[in-house]
């Protein structure tokens, strides 16, 4: 009977050091905080070296008209949150904006809830042409909602007799307070902002719906596959940013007791910016409420801030919105590729 040898001793292979991958998850969370959490870093920098270089800065008067000019581009770039994160665009929102001011001030004469309801109707319906040109006939979003852009604006001329027409929101009526009320020394169209602020932030991060957003805006084609309703999808955020956008402006027209017929004009652009510098990608699938939130507040402070130095007129903030959106832009890309490597 053969005996039985056994294998010699081989020393067993070095396992591969973890330096490696723990250097590299640290370089992804730190490019991750810094991508979601780099506005908010910003502007609480800014806010501090400001309240000591000007003394009003910091008063609790100036906080509380900072909040109040911020929360309709607010609303109208909480819409724009949840389109570009499904890698869409929405250049209509300015138009909306205002169409919705001018009918709510219109409707303000039959009640509260007729100048509620009334550009809530309109712009929705605005909103879901845009989404089923999109999602269902394949059409550019560039395209599609720069002619709704034109076609609100066109629409709004025609109601208010090219402009010469302005209607008043009665000043003892109850829309008007909710443009004008006060709660806790703050606005209510500041509460009402961070109430859809906060909405959105559960509807993005805890419900399939916000998932799917992600989903559609990482990859339509892998969402397809995985049984996601991509065009529906689409055309519900469409829907969604005209809605907000429409009362964005009527809450604005509460808040001015008039249909301004001459505002709105590159709101669309302020929303863009405020969203992609809070931290969303232009191309899609990420992004956050909150950080359009702080994307927002930066862009109102810094308007805020020239208006404190007195010496400089309101167009620098389009220069300083400008330079900030590229340097967001270069380091969004900076960013992306440390989480790759």
């Amino acid at each position: 009977m053969k005996s039985l040898t056994t294998a010699p001793n081989l020393p067993a292979p070095p396992r591969p050091t973890q330096a490696p991958a723990s250097s590299a998850t640290g370089r992804e969370r730190i490019a991750s905080l810094l991508q979601r959490h780099g506005a908010f870093a910003v502007l609480v920098a800014l806010v501090l070296v400001s309240t000591f270089v000007f003394p009003s800065f910091g008063t609790l008067d100036n906080a509380q008209n900072v909040a109040v000019q911020a929360s309709f581009i607010a609303v109208v770039a909480l819409g724009m949150t949840l389109v570009i994160i499904t890698g869409g665009i929405d250049l209509s929102v300015g138009s909306v904006f205002a169409l919705g001011g001018v009918l709510a001030a219109w409707a303000s004469q039959y009640g509260f809830w007729a100048a509620l309801l009334l550009p809530l109707v309109v712009c929705g319906a605005i909103g879901t042409l845009n989404g089923l040109l999109i999602a269902r006939a394949g059409m550019a979003p560039f395209i599609v909602t720069l002619a709704t852009l034109l076609g609100a604006r066109g629409l709004l001329l025609a109601l208010t007799h090219e402009g010469a027409t302005t209607y008043l929101v009665p000043r003892d009526s109850a829309f008007a307070e909710l443009g004008q009320g006060t709660l806790g020394g703050f606005g209510y169209p500041v509460l009402v902002a961070l109430a859809l602020f906060a909405v959105g932030g559960v509807v993005l991060q805890r419900t399939s719906f916000g998932q799917s957003l992600f989903a559609v805006g990482g990859s339509a084609d892998a969402a397809t596959l995985m049984g996601l309703p991509v065009a529906r999808t689409r055309v519900l955020v469409y829907l969604l940013s005209g809605l907000l956008a429409g009362f964005a402006g009527a809450l604005n027209a509460a808040r001015l007791s008039s249909g301004v017929t001459i505002i709105g004009s590159g709101m669309e652009l302020d929303a863009i910016a405020a969203v992609v510098i809070g931290g969303t990608l232009l191309t899609g699938g990420a992004g956050s409420v909150s950080g359009t939130l702080w994307g927002v507040l930066l862009l109102a402070v810094i308007q805020n801030l020239i208006n404190q130095i007195g010496s400089l007129n309101s167009s620098y903030q389009s220069v300083v919105s400008g330079g900030f959106l590229i340097v967001v832009v270069v380091a969004q890309r900076y960013l992306a590729r440390a989480r790759r490597t």
